[in-house]
């Protein structure tokens, strides 16, 4: 039982499909897998048709918090900085590692809302949220003899509006 399950998560007999999905190589499956991948491609059509999708919005809001936060003397040291916890847990992602004058290393999570009707955007850094990336900071920190000291920024991104949360929680 657990073989099959870690073969699955390695994606042992399966193959990736035209638009990225993974499907079963049985011969059964290769049509089913087929036609995935048309509806697939269709729905990524129309999404570009309508507008831009979640993950373009949200690389166009990293690349606005980036620029306003260099504008104010932080200077980037990597982007998106992903951690996975395990095949079935969701790990974290850093958004922005910055270095600030003082030499402090900041942690950034950039958080994009059309409109504050929800609570806004700095609002939905919740507590699970907080924890992911304290795992995924821990992580990139082990890569320093003697970590600097670090803090934790929200960049809020309300519409139009940009709010800047330094030290939004602590460790």
């Amino acid at each position: 039982m657990f073989t099959k399950a870690l073969k699955r998560w390695a994606g042992v007999g399966q193959k990736q499909t035209a638009a990225g999905r993974t499907g079963s190589t049985t011969a059964a499956g290769a049509d089913s897998t087929a036609a995935s991948a048309d509806s697939t491609v269709s729905r990524e059509a129309s999404t570009a048709a309508s507008g831009t999708s979640t993950a373009a919005s949200g690389e166009a809001a990293e690349l606005r918090a980036l620029a306003w936060l260099q504008a104010r003397g932080l200077v980037l040291e990597q982007r998106n900085y992903r951690v996975a916890r395990g095949p079935s847990a969701r790990g974290g992602e850093i958004d922005l590692v910055m270095r600030d004058r003082d030499g402090t290393l900041v942690f950034v999570e950039v958080r994009q809302r059309r409109g504050s009707q929800h609570g806004g955007a700095a609002a939905s850094v919740t507590p699970a949220k907080q924890r992911r990336l304290l795992l995924a900071a821990q992580h990139y920190l082990l890569r320093f003899a003697a970590p600097p000291p670090c803090r934790f920024d929200v960049l809020a991104l309300d519409g139009e509006h940009i709010e800047w949360l330094p030290a939004a929680f602590g460790a």
